[in-house]
Parts: C-alpha cells; structure tokens; sequence
C-alpha cells in the first residue's frame, strides 16, 4: 500500500523517512519530494508498504504524530 506523508520537517531525509515507517514492517519504496532547483525537501514524501496491515497499523500510529514541532499526517495515496 502506497502511503503521502505530509507536513514533515524539511530538514528530513529519505534514510528518517524509511527509519520512520520501518517500525510497522518492510519497506519497499520511499522517496521524499524535493525542490528541482534548490534539492531541498519540500516537506512531503511517499512510502509503500508491503503489507497492507503494516500500512494500516503506520497510518494509526504517525497520523497526527508529532516530529520536530510539526504534527505530520499520514495517509493513502491516491
């Protein structure tokens, strides 16, 4: 299940991104959007899990989460 996680820190990266969803199960893909000129974050950022129920249990527990003062929103992508 593809996963949007939205309002992150822009001083994320890809590798807090995968340790951040690492916890509820395998990975398979992540990549976090960044600025074309500039390369820095633009705040948002993709995972996709390869369980469905991992995804699931993600969702439940980083929605609303708090990372660095910023309360983030996790969500299926459409």
């Amino acid at each position: 299940m593809k996963l949007i996680i939205l309002n992150l820190p822009y001083d994320f990266d890809e590798q807090d991104l995968e340790k951040l969803f690492k916890a509820y199960g395998n990975v398979k893909a992540f990549n976090l959007v960044l600025d074309d000129e500039t390369g820095a974050s633009k705040g948002f950022g993709f995972v996709e899990m390869e369980l469905e129920e991992d995804a699931t249990a993600a969702i439940e527990k980083l929605h609303g989460s708090k990372i660095n003062k910023r309360k983030i929103r996790v969500k299926p992508a459409k």
